[in-house]
């Protein structure tokens, strides 16, 4: 079973728009979500599902709104989840910001909206570029007589409309990690993973079959190749255009594209990572006085790439004031609000080292109560560089009218969840 009702809240708990689907939940039981998760956050027992009575409530908060599903049966709800998380990829597709105004403004499409991607309480057009063929932002004159319903709804390839025409035939493969990292006091790795991603960027004509060959261990296995510079690929899901049933027995990816930008699969791997930007810190706090904090960045990936955009999160005491820095790149601001220094860094070659000192004033009077120490965090982008090693080897492009298109590729590495704990 899936969704009685789906509302859309606003940051107080007010309903500004729903859609009851079943009609076996009262529309009223909504009043009784706010208080729940209110009482639920002061306990600190907050959970993506608060149950009232024989009704659950299901939601998700995003930007300035909550969006809630009711249902009384047992739902599946990993399938609500992606539902409403589809509902604000969808939503944000149409009106570029979804905040409380976009939904205040664009009512009469929201409720075309609801009424489309879900029926009787199950997902149905969830694709926002098929949406957008028959579900438009422009006023409509009425035609009697004619189906407004587009023919790629019904179509085998519901996510590629007919009749698409380029100039240039191209298509663009980003291949982007992103590197989970928590690393103890004691400079152990307790956790390291690569959450990866292949993103296309489409502009090609007509309905092209396409083939993406990966440096895959187990298509090298299977094909008796050398298993030196493959990669061994976890949890991988694909968009719903790849044929499944050919990667099961030969591992090609196989597919017909949407147009324009979509996510062509994501992956895992749980190897041992060494980390990129490795930091060493030192902090040491003087009651009553002040606390002095150094801390050193390494870059331990090649030399001949460059990280952009690095910024260190360093905690520091929330009493502290009077800040002083001093830093051999870069620069280092105070952020009171977050109780944090961040040491930002343009550019961080490989295999370079740099050094920031921070200097706080405490006040004379000390705090009752002892305070955790957060982690350091650090974000950072490199691009030209993939941690996995994972490869492109070719795109195959093949379309009746046989054009010739350009593959291009870029690989990026970027900071995800990465921490390390100071002692």
């Amino acid at each position: 079973m899936s969704a009685s009702a789906v509302f859309i809240l606003d940051v107080k708990g007010k309903p500004l728009i729903s859609r009851n689907y079943k009609g076996d939940v009262a529309m009223s039981e909504i009043d009784h979500f706010m208080p729940l998760l209110m009482q639920r956050e002061e306990e600190g027992a907050l959970t993506p599902l608060l149950s009232h009575g024989r009704v659950h409530f299901l939601w998700i908060k995003y930007s300035n709104l909550y969006l809630v599903a009711t249902t009384l049966k047992n739902a599946n709800a990993s399938l609500v989840y992606s539902f409403l998380y589809k509902i604000v990829e969808v939503f944000s597709e149409y009106f570029k910001e979804l905040e409380e105004e976009s939904i205040r403004d664009n009512f009469v499409i929201v409720y075309e909206l609801l009424d489309e991607l879900m029926d009787f309480g199950f997902p149905q057009t969830t694709d926002s570029k098929i949406l957008q063929e028959y579900i438009t932002q422009q006023s409509n004159k009425l035609e009697t007589g004619k189906s407004r319903v587009p023919p790629t709804v019904t179509n085998a390839v519901s996510w590629r409309s007919e009749g698409i025409k380029y100039k240039k035939n191209e298509v663009f493969i980003d291949v982007i990690e992103s590197v989970n990292l928590l690393v103890n006091a004691n400079g152990s790795v307790l956790l390291s993973e690569i959450v990866g991603t292949i993103k296309l960027k489409v502009f090609l004509s007509g309905m092209p079959e396409l083939r993406l060959g990966l440096n895959d261990r187990v298509l090298f296995e299977l094909t008796g190749r050398s298993k030196n510079k493959s990669v061994e690929l976890e949890d991988v899901k694909f968009h719903q255009c790849v044929r499944l049933s050919r990667f099961d027995n030969d591992r090609t990816i196989s597919f017909i594209p949407p147009d324009g930008d979509f996510e062509l699969m994501s992956y895992r791997l749980s190897t041992q990572v060494k980390p990129l930007i490795w930091i060493e810190s030192v902090i040491e706090k003087f009651s009553h006085s002040r606390v002095e904090i150094m801390v050193k960045a390494k870059g331990q990936f090649k030399k001949q790439s460059v990280a952009n955009g690095v910024e260190i999160s360093v905690p520091v005491p929330s009493d502290a004031d009077s800040p002083r820095f001093k830093t051999s790149v870069g620069s280092a601001k105070y952020v009171p609000e977050k109780n944090m220094v961040i040491w930002s860094i343009k550019s961080f070659p490989g295999g370079k080292e740099y050094l920031m000192r921070a200097h706080f004033g405490l006040p004379s009077v000390e705090k009752e109560e002892v305070e955790g120490r957060p982690p350091i965090g650090v974000k950072f982008e490199i691009p030209y560089f993939t941690v996995s090693g994972i490869q492109v080897r070719y795109m195959k492009i093949i379309e009746k009218s046989g054009y010739q298109a350009l593959p291009w590729v870029r690989y990026i590495t970027q900071s995800g969840d990465y921490q390390l704990r100071t002692s």
